[in-house]
């Protein structure tokens, strides 16, 4: 099962810490991963596998948008179908 995070708001120290502690909490295994930070704004995309952790995928989901508000950016983990059919042109 695999997903698309993506992490966005104003830089700040231990974003990537914190959602990647989580990951590895859940047994998340990340797949691959880009940041950059533009001006101050930060922007991280994963890709990942939810298939080992024990959390469904609505729960991760909904635990990542709430870690996402505990640290001040904006947390989205979508299906990578979803995503792939969504940014189809």
């Amino acid at each position: 099962m695999k997903g698309i995070i993506t992490v966005l708001g104003k830089d700040r120290v231990g974003i990537i810490a914190k959602v990647c502690t989580y990951l590895a909490e859940q047994q998340v295994n990340i797949l691959d991963i880009s940041q950059t930070i533009i001006q101050g704004y930060f922007n991280m995309m994963m890709i990942v596998d939810a298939s080992a952790s024990t959390k469904n995928f609505d729960l991760l989901v909904e635990d990542l948008q709430q870690l996402g508000v505990e640290i001040g950016v904006e947390i989205k983990l979508q299906h990578e179908d979803i995503f792939n059919t969504m940014h189809r042109i």
